[in-house]
């Protein structure tokens, strides 16, 4: 049992309250938050002011989730058991597989930690976030006037501001899965959008209550429509809030590795099979970016592993397996263009998993 009650709420649309009201008793949530304003503009904000403010009396912790999620039956009560954990953090229960900061839960994963400090210059993924109840009512009263309407966005603009712009806390055992593409907020032209390392409830529920915090995971190698990126250390303060994009090559120089360093590792360790394997498919640049992209991940979840020391002793070392296996499937389809993405079926993804895997182990060798 806990000793902090969590209220729960889940937000929703007229279109979808059917939806609502089935995952609300599936999960034993406590109410519905419905858009009270559903013919007007597209907003995620009208509707998450209502659920911020539906906490129930007493409780010391509020969890919002979005009506297009599937989850455990178990949900709440992991979350109440995260909470008791991390009283005064933002406990944020899923995160996208294509965006920064899936890159940096994908890392943490490898690195074998269960949390990992969210990015200051990327949205916050809002689709299960559970908020100390001082927190929300304070999130509330910040975005009430806000001409925002995205609130993945306005979390982050809260939490960059609030205490030394501590970010959230992002779970990397996601048991929290998006479901559909369809998009009330219009993001549907994101294509499919899932869990970044997709877990049981059985796994998750020890690494959560007892797995190491990641705080910084550094640079971030992270992909989008096909092509390799980083996320320096620091990004946040560039002129442009740290929302541009650089590609690997362009940020390399400030990693401490070299181009030639990669092209090494490259001719020494990529498996051309598996290589040709994916490209019939993706094309070989998409190959090759894959294959980058994850030996810099190896070469980073490697020194953030050292940093972070052993697992404790309670935390089951077959479910880190299973969880660094779950971030490394992920990173194919992720990485693939919007449109590419329904073209990955299972032997696309056990293809892309495996020289994947190929290269996390090449970068693990990396200085």
């Amino acid at each position: 049992m806990t000793d902090r009650r969590v209220s729960s709420a889940v937000m929703t649309h007229p279109v979808r309250l059917d939806q609502a009201k089935d995952l609300m008793a599936r999960l034993r949530l406590d109410r519905l938050a419905l858009d009270p304003d559903p013919e007007g503009p597209p907003s995620a904000l009208r509707t998450a002011l209502v659920a911020w403010s539906s906490a129930g009396k007493g409780a010391g912790h509020h969890l919002v989730v979005q009506d297009d999620i599937d989850a455990p039956a178990e949900l709440v009560e992991i979350v109440a058991r995260a909470a008791d954990r991390f009283p005064d953090e933002a406990l944020v229960f899923y995160t996208n597989w294509h965006a920064r900061n899936g890159a940096a839960s994908r890392l943490a994963a490898l690195a074998g930690a269960a949390w990992v400090r969210a990015v200051p210059d990327e949205f916050t993924p809002s689709l299960a976030v559970c908020l100390p109840a001082e927190t929300a009512v304070a999130f509330r009263d910040f975005a009430r006037d806000s001409d925002e309407r995205h609130d993945d966005e306005l979390f982050s603009v809260f939490f960059r501001g609030r205490g030394q712009g501590r970010m959230g806390l992002l779970a990397v055992p996601n048991i929290v899965e998006h479901i559909g593409t369809s998009s009330i907020n219009g993001h549907a032209t994101q294509g499919i959008r899932l869990a970044v390392c997709p877990t049981s409830a059985a796994d998750a529920a020890p690494l959560l209550a007892r797995g190491r915090v990641l705080e910084d995971p550094g640079w971030v190698p992270y992909m989008r429509y096909g092509e390799g990126y980083i996320r320096l250390a620091g990004q946040e303060l560039r002129p442009d809030g740290g929302r541009g994009h650089l590609r690997w090559r362009e940020a390399l120089p400030d990693t401490g590795l070299t181009e030639e360093l990669v092209d090494t590792a490259k001719d020494a360790h990529l498996p051309q099979p598996l290589a040709a394997e994916v490209a019939r498919t993706f094309g070989r640049p998409f190959a090759e970016e894959l294959w980058t992209h994850c030996l810099l991940l190896g070469r980073q979840a490697a020194h953030a592993a050292r940093r972070l020391g052993g697992a404790p002793d309670d935390v089951p070392a077959d479910a880190l397996d299973r969880l660094r296996d779950s971030a490394v499937t992920t990173a194919g389809p992720a990485g693939l263009p919007p449109e590419r993405r329904p073209e990955a079926g299972p032997d696309e993804v056990h293809a892309m998993k495996e020289l994947a895997w190929s290269a996390v182990r090449a970068g693990g060798q990396l200085p």
